[in-house]
């Protein structure tokens, strides 16, 4: 029998078995002896690779640890890798946590990275089909983003995901609902007549419905953000969550694109100056916030948003509204105003105008029908399709 190699491993052929095989040896975690381990291959590139890939893992600490890479501990160890050196947020953390953890109940997440095969990941995501599209696309990201990490790291010599499919959820996806333009008069002039010192999330919900600014934004606005000269406020901050799940302010807004300045309209600017008087009367307020509440160092953004609901169900019997609609209710309006998709892709800070067009489709759809019935009332007009003018042309 040919020598068997280093004791590390070695490739050799087998003439009983007419495969290649592939030793190499573990260290048992539970008795601390080293084993012998083989795997017979149909070519000898096919050993190499393999073997390679086994030398690899072995100089990963969790290969060390568990003789083997388990899927989510390798996603953890890439999710803190990415956190280390400020790729992500804390809110960014937080969230690709609670989604690892979420795949941590399967039997599947115990595997090893270079186990799974591509049938075995299907069927775990199949299983996940009465989820949300949105939630089904977050586990799916994971695991593409996992295994080419492994691929590039040469802990595994073939993408498994290349083969997988992302199932579609078995639940209608649920849209972000605008207020109608009766509900939204309604309840505009139903803040107007609430005096600020009793109702201080008056001015916010305002500018939420007439600068369609996320609520985050809106809390993070600073009295110096505000240019009433010009009349234009400065988007560039976002109230988040730190890892103790704190609120903070953050660094930058949701996305880079959401750095942006936006018109202060004439119809809005009263209620801004009404809260920049407020905000610059205020004795504690370091930060210099446009909403600085009391005897806390920063507005909740889930308490905004309860008394909206609470508002609005009582009010008109309202309950399908967030602070999040209000913003799409200034998309909304200011798609029916006729306003081009690119100008309110850079008014509501997205990074892709497909984000845009995603998710205004329903209200440019019936845009798209009111601009054609304009063309089709010109059409009329000027006599462009009457018949006995197209026979007079053919005659001529």
């Amino acid at each position: 029998m040919p020598k068997k190699g280093n004791s590390e491993g070695s490739v050799y052929y087998n003439k009983s078995r007419n495969r290649w095989t592939v030793q190499y040896y573990e260290v048992d975690i539970n008795t601390g002896k080293r084993k012998r381990k083989t795997k017979d291959f149909k070519t000898q590139e096919e050993g190499k690779q393999y073997l390679q890939n086994i030398m690899y893992q072995k100089q990963n600490s969790l290969y060390i640890e568990h003789n083997g890479i388990p899927l989510t501990e390798l996603m953890k160890s890439n999710l803190k890798l990415k956190y280390d050196t400020n790729l992500i947020s804390d809110a960014q953390y937080i969230r690709t946590l609670e989604v690892i953890k979420s795949i941590e109940k399967s039997a599947i997440a115990f595997r090893k990275i270079n186990s799974l095969k591509a049938e075995e990941i299907q069927e775990f995501l199949n299983s996940k089909k009465h989820l949300s599209n949105s939630s089904i696309e977050k586990i799916f990201f994971e695991f593409r983003q996992i295994f080419t990490y492994a691929m590039n790291k040469g802990y595994i010599s073939r993408n498994p995901m290349l083969e997988v499919i992302k199932p579609r959820s078995s639940k209608k996806d649920k849209k972000v609902r605008a207020l109608t333009v009766k509900e939204q008069q309604d309840f505009t002039n139903w803040l107007i007549n609430q005096d600020i010192n009793d109702f201080p999330y008056k001015n916010i919900y305002l500018i939420q419905m007439y600068a369609g600014l996320r609520i985050g934004e809106v809390l993070a606005l600073k009295t110096y953000d505000i240019d009433l000269k010009n009349k234009r406020m400065s988007v560039n901050k976002t109230l988040t969550k730190n890892l103790k799940n704190e609120t903070v302010m953050g660094d930058s807004t949701k996305t880079y694109a959401g750095i942006r300045d936006i018109p202060i309209t004439d119809s809005l600017y009263e209620y801004i100056v009404e809260q920049m008087k407020i905000a610059e009367n205020i004795e504690e307020n370091p930060e210099k916030l446009l909403f600085k509440p009391k005897n806390k160092k920063y507005t909740n953004r889930a308490d905004v948003n309860q008394e909206l609901k609470r508002i609005l169900k009582y009010n008109w019997g309202i309950k399908d509204i967030t602070t999040h609609s209000l913003r799409h209710t200034y998309g909304t309006r200011c798609i029916e105003a006729g306003m081009q998709p690119v100008v309110l892709q850079r008014l509501m800070g997205h990074t892709d105008i497909k984000t845009t067009l995603n998710i205004y489709t329903d209200v440019l759809n019936e845009f798209k029908k009111e601009e054609i019935e304009k063309v089709n009332e010109y059409y009329l007009k000027k006599d462009l399709l009457n018949s006995s003018n197209i026979y007079e042309e053919i005659e001529r």
